[in-house]
Protein backbone atom coordinates (compact mmCIF):
# COMPACT_ATOMS: atom_id res chain seq x y z
CA UNK A 1 0.00 0.00 0.00
CA UNK A 2 1.70 3.09 -1.14
CA UNK A 3 -0.70 5.77 0.52
CA UNK A 4 -1.26 6.35 4.67
CA UNK A 5 -4.07 8.39 5.71
CA UNK A 6 -3.29 9.83 9.30
CA UNK A 7 -5.83 11.77 11.34
CA UNK A 8 -3.59 13.05 14.72
CA UNK A 9 -5.15 14.87 17.54
CA UNK A 10 -3.77 18.15 18.73
CA UNK A 11 -5.58 17.97 21.81
CA UNK A 12 -6.01 19.28 25.67
CA UNK A 13 -5.73 16.87 28.32
CA UNK A 14 -7.00 16.54 31.85
CA UNK A 15 -4.46 16.69 34.25
CA UNK A 16 -3.89 13.08 35.90
CA UNK A 17 -7.03 11.81 34.98
CA UNK A 18 -7.30 8.83 32.75
CA UNK A 19 -10.69 8.45 33.17
CA UNK A 20 -11.92 11.91 31.84
CA UNK A 21 -9.06 11.94 28.82
CA UNK A 22 -10.63 8.60 27.41
CA UNK A 23 -13.81 10.19 27.44
CA UNK A 24 -13.08 12.83 25.14
CA UNK A 25 -10.08 10.71 23.35
CA UNK A 26 -12.98 8.04 22.20
CA UNK A 27 -15.18 10.58 21.35
CA UNK A 28 -12.95 12.41 18.78
CA UNK A 29 -11.34 9.25 17.47
CA UNK A 30 -14.54 7.81 16.51
CA UNK A 31 -15.99 11.07 15.12
CA UNK A 32 -12.94 11.37 12.80
CA UNK A 33 -13.83 8.96 10.24
CA UNK A 34 -11.51 6.48 8.14
CA UNK A 35 -7.76 6.41 8.15
CA UNK A 36 -5.58 4.16 8.70
CA UNK A 37 -3.42 5.61 12.35
CA UNK A 38 -4.91 7.60 14.67
CA UNK A 39 -1.77 9.74 16.28
CA UNK A 40 -2.28 11.14 19.55
CA UNK A 41 0.15 13.58 21.87
CA UNK A 42 2.78 12.28 24.86
CA UNK A 43 1.10 11.10 27.74
CA UNK A 44 -2.40 11.37 26.41
CA UNK A 45 -4.13 10.25 29.44
CA UNK A 46 -2.20 12.42 32.36
CA UNK A 47 -0.45 15.04 30.91
CA UNK A 48 3.11 15.54 31.66
CA UNK A 49 2.97 14.24 35.23
CA UNK A 50 6.17 13.68 37.34
CA UNK A 51 3.45 11.61 39.75
CA UNK A 52 3.54 7.80 37.68
CA UNK A 53 2.85 6.08 40.96
CA UNK A 54 -0.61 7.70 40.73
CA UNK A 55 -1.79 7.17 37.68
CA UNK A 56 0.64 4.69 36.03
CA UNK A 57 -0.94 0.87 35.09
CA UNK A 58 1.06 -2.22 34.23
CA UNK A 59 0.94 -4.30 31.62
CA UNK A 60 -2.62 -5.65 30.73
CA UNK A 61 -3.95 -2.92 33.04
CA UNK A 62 -7.41 -1.09 31.68
CA UNK A 63 -5.91 1.77 29.80
CA UNK A 64 -4.21 -0.66 27.43
CA UNK A 65 -7.24 -2.62 27.33
CA UNK A 66 -9.45 0.53 26.29
CA UNK A 67 -7.15 1.34 23.92
CA UNK A 68 -6.86 -1.83 22.15
CA UNK A 69 -10.70 -1.79 22.40
CA UNK A 70 -10.93 1.70 20.75
CA UNK A 71 -8.36 0.65 17.82
CA UNK A 72 -11.03 -2.17 16.99
CA UNK A 73 -14.05 -0.12 17.53
CA UNK A 74 -12.57 2.55 14.96
CA UNK A 75 -10.82 -0.03 12.48
CA UNK A 76 -7.72 2.53 12.77
CA UNK A 77 -4.24 1.82 14.43
CA UNK A 78 -3.68 4.38 17.15
CA UNK A 79 -0.24 5.96 18.33
CA UNK A 80 0.59 7.34 21.23
CA UNK A 81 2.18 7.22 24.80
CA UNK A 82 1.80 6.32 28.15
CA UNK A 83 2.72 6.35 31.74
CA UNK A 84 3.10 2.94 32.12
CA UNK A 85 4.18 0.77 35.58
CA UNK A 86 6.71 -2.51 35.28
CA UNK A 87 6.95 -3.58 38.57
CA UNK A 88 7.43 -0.22 40.48
CA UNK A 89 9.78 0.68 37.29
CA UNK A 90 7.75 3.93 35.31
CA UNK A 91 8.62 4.50 31.68
CA UNK A 92 7.07 6.95 29.18
CA UNK A 93 5.78 4.21 26.80
CA UNK A 94 5.08 4.84 22.80
CA UNK A 95 2.23 2.41 22.49
CA UNK A 96 1.34 1.64 18.64
CA UNK A 97 -2.08 -0.43 19.01
CA UNK A 98 -3.60 -2.45 15.39
CA UNK A 99 -6.87 -2.61 15.02
CA UNK A 100 -6.69 -6.52 15.28
CA UNK A 101 -5.19 -6.13 18.67
CA UNK A 102 -1.27 -6.60 18.09
CA UNK A 103 0.89 -3.93 19.93
CA UNK A 104 4.57 -2.35 19.55
CA UNK A 105 6.42 -0.31 21.80
CA UNK A 106 8.88 2.05 22.32
CA UNK A 107 10.30 3.53 25.32
CA UNK A 108 11.57 7.06 25.57
CA UNK A 109 14.84 7.36 25.50
CA UNK A 110 16.36 10.99 26.14
CA UNK A 111 14.15 12.01 29.39
CA UNK A 112 13.41 15.73 30.43
CA UNK A 113 16.30 16.86 32.80
CA UNK A 114 14.96 20.09 33.68
CA UNK A 115 11.15 18.49 34.17
CA UNK A 116 12.75 16.17 36.19
CA UNK A 117 11.22 12.79 34.60
CA UNK A 118 15.12 11.17 35.18
CA UNK A 119 14.00 10.96 38.49
CA UNK A 120 10.37 9.64 38.00
CA UNK A 121 11.21 6.95 35.40
CA UNK A 122 13.53 4.72 33.03
CA UNK A 123 15.12 5.47 30.44
CA UNK A 124 14.62 3.22 27.45
CA UNK A 125 17.34 1.15 25.87
CA UNK A 126 16.08 0.43 21.85
CA UNK A 127 15.85 2.11 19.03
CA UNK A 128 12.70 0.74 16.96
CA UNK A 129 11.39 0.86 14.06
CA UNK A 130 7.67 -0.33 13.35
CA UNK A 131 6.34 -2.01 10.32
CA UNK A 132 3.26 -1.63 9.39
CA UNK A 133 1.16 -1.55 6.08
CA UNK A 134 4.02 -0.90 4.15
CA UNK A 135 5.76 1.46 5.92
CA UNK A 136 8.26 1.47 8.25
CA UNK A 137 8.25 4.05 11.24
CA UNK A 138 10.43 5.97 13.84
CA UNK A 139 8.52 6.49 17.16
CA UNK A 140 10.08 8.80 18.84
CA UNK A 141 8.66 11.25 22.53
CA UNK A 142 9.21 14.73 22.87
CA UNK A 143 12.81 15.66 24.18
CA UNK A 144 13.90 12.54 21.82
CA UNK A 145 13.80 15.05 18.95
CA UNK A 146 16.94 17.29 20.01
CA UNK A 147 19.54 14.30 19.27
CA UNK A 148 19.49 13.49 15.65
CA UNK A 149 22.42 10.81 16.37
CA UNK A 150 19.26 8.81 18.00
CA UNK A 151 16.95 9.12 14.93
CA UNK A 152 19.54 9.04 11.96
CA UNK A 153 17.68 7.38 9.18
CA UNK A 154 20.05 4.07 8.60
CA UNK A 155 17.33 3.61 5.33
CA UNK A 156 15.32 1.86 7.70
CA UNK A 157 12.74 4.08 7.91
CA UNK A 158 9.85 6.27 6.21
CA UNK A 159 8.04 8.08 8.64
CA UNK A 160 8.87 9.22 11.75
CA UNK A 161 6.53 9.57 14.35
CA UNK A 162 7.30 12.33 17.30
CA UNK A 163 4.88 12.51 20.42
CA UNK A 164 4.87 15.49 22.75
CA UNK A 165 3.97 17.39 25.38
CA UNK A 166 6.36 20.54 23.88
CA UNK A 167 5.75 23.96 26.26
CA UNK A 168 5.19 26.79 23.98
CA UNK A 169 7.99 29.14 25.51
CA UNK A 170 10.34 26.78 23.07
CA UNK A 171 7.71 26.26 20.21
CA UNK A 172 10.29 27.76 17.81
CA UNK A 173 12.64 25.29 18.53
CA UNK A 174 9.66 22.41 17.51
CA UNK A 175 8.71 23.33 14.57
CA UNK A 176 12.76 23.67 13.85
CA UNK A 177 13.45 20.60 14.89
CA UNK A 178 10.99 18.43 13.02
CA UNK A 179 11.63 20.22 9.92
CA UNK A 180 15.27 19.69 10.13
CA UNK A 181 14.99 15.89 11.08
CA UNK A 182 12.47 15.33 8.04
CA UNK A 183 14.96 16.57 5.41
CA UNK A 184 18.14 15.41 7.23
CA UNK A 185 16.54 11.79 7.03
CA UNK A 186 14.59 12.17 3.58
CA UNK A 187 12.04 10.82 5.33
CA UNK A 188 7.70 12.53 6.51
CA UNK A 189 7.69 13.34 9.77
CA UNK A 190 4.83 13.89 11.70
CA UNK A 191 4.68 15.87 15.12
CA UNK A 192 1.85 15.85 17.07
CA UNK A 193 1.69 18.22 20.85
CA UNK A 194 -0.96 18.71 22.89
CA UNK A 195 -2.28 22.06 23.40
CA UNK A 196 -3.73 24.18 26.85
CA UNK A 197 -2.09 24.52 30.14
CA UNK A 198 -1.16 21.80 31.93
CA UNK A 199 -1.32 21.00 36.07
CA UNK A 200 1.95 22.26 36.71
CA UNK A 201 0.52 25.76 34.78
CA UNK A 202 3.29 25.04 31.43
CA UNK A 203 0.94 26.51 28.04
CA UNK A 204 1.63 24.32 24.86
CA UNK A 205 1.03 25.64 21.68
CA UNK A 206 0.45 22.51 19.48
CA UNK A 207 1.93 23.34 16.72
CA UNK A 208 1.24 19.85 14.99
CA UNK A 209 2.49 19.69 11.87
CA UNK A 210 3.54 17.11 9.22
CA UNK A 211 6.26 18.17 6.55
CA UNK A 212 7.73 16.02 3.65
CA UNK A 213 11.27 14.60 2.93
CA UNK A 214 12.06 17.58 1.59
CA UNK A 215 11.23 20.30 4.87
CA UNK A 216 7.61 21.15 2.59
CA UNK A 217 4.74 21.45 4.89
CA UNK A 218 1.76 18.72 4.07
CA UNK A 219 -0.31 19.75 7.33
CA UNK A 220 0.38 22.82 9.67
CA UNK A 221 -1.97 23.26 12.28
CA UNK A 222 -3.38 26.37 13.71
CA UNK A 223 -1.60 26.69 17.26
CA UNK A 224 -3.17 26.75 20.10
CA UNK A 225 -6.59 25.61 19.00
CA UNK A 226 -7.70 22.11 19.67
CA UNK A 227 -8.04 20.16 16.52
CA UNK A 228 -8.61 16.86 14.73
CA UNK A 229 -6.53 16.77 11.82
CA UNK A 230 -6.63 13.99 8.36
CA UNK A 231 -3.27 14.28 5.87
CA UNK A 232 -2.48 11.15 3.24
CA UNK A 233 1.44 10.52 2.65
CA UNK A 234 2.74 8.66 -0.28
CA UNK A 235 5.39 6.65 -0.22
CA UNK A 236 5.72 5.85 -4.22
CA UNK A 237 6.61 9.61 -4.20
CA UNK A 238 9.13 9.37 -1.27
CA UNK A 239 10.35 6.17 -2.62
CA UNK A 240 10.90 8.34 -5.98
CA UNK A 241 12.59 10.85 -4.62
CA UNK A 242 15.23 9.33 -2.46
CA UNK A 243 15.90 7.24 -5.74
CA UNK A 244 16.63 11.08 -7.73
CA UNK A 245 18.60 12.34 -4.71
CA UNK A 246 19.99 9.57 -2.71
CA UNK A 247 21.89 11.56 -0.08
CA UNK A 248 21.16 8.87 2.49
CA UNK A 249 23.77 6.93 0.80
CA UNK A 250 26.57 9.26 1.82
CA UNK A 251 25.21 9.02 5.34
CA UNK A 252 28.59 9.24 8.12
CA UNK A 253 28.56 5.53 10.08
CA UNK A 254 27.52 6.26 13.48
CA UNK A 255 27.31 3.11 15.87
CA UNK A 256 25.26 3.28 19.39
CA UNK A 257 27.25 0.34 20.43
CA UNK A 258 25.35 0.54 24.01
CA UNK A 259 21.67 -0.23 22.85
CA UNK A 260 20.09 -2.56 20.71
CA UNK A 261 17.46 -2.22 17.86
CA UNK A 262 14.07 -3.69 17.77
CA UNK A 263 11.77 -4.31 14.89
CA UNK A 264 7.86 -4.71 15.44
CA UNK A 265 6.19 -5.98 12.05
CA UNK A 266 2.45 -5.71 12.23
Amino acid sequence: MSNLTITYLQTELAWEDPIENRKHLEQQILAAGSSDLVVLPEMFLTGFTMAPHTCAEPLGGDNLKWLIELAQRSNTAIAGSLAVDLEGQYRNRFVFVTPDGRIARYDKRHLFTMGDEPNHYEAGEERVIIEYRGWRILPLVCYDLRFPVWSRNRNDYDLMICVANWPAARRDAWRSLLKARAIENQSYVVGVNRVGTDGKGIAHAGDSQVIDYQGASVCDTEPFVPTVQQCTLDLDQLNAFKQGFPAYADNDAFELKAFKSKVFSL
